[in-house]
């Protein structure tokens, strides 16, 4: 039973790793958006929980596959 515990605790402490990672990732994101996108399009300027969603959505989409047959 404590050998339980304790792989929650490392899994629950890789979780909070990963999203501490991604929202230092997304000021970047924000900063750069709010810097350029403003003034070059007109767009509204972003949160960083918006940037934080943008990081994620691109992560998604531009991802790397690695499909070999």
């Amino acid at each position: 039973m404590e050998k339980i515990y304790e792989v929650l605790l490392i899994v629950l402490f890789m979780v909070m790793f990963a999203a501490i990672i991604g929202l230092l990732l997304a000021f970047p994101i924000m900063w750069t958006w709010n810097y350029v996108m403003p003034y070059l399009f007109g767009f509204k300027t972003i949160s960083w929980g918006q940037a934080w969603c943008l990081n994620f959505i691109c992560g998604c989409l531009f991802k790397p596959t690695n499909i070999s047959k």
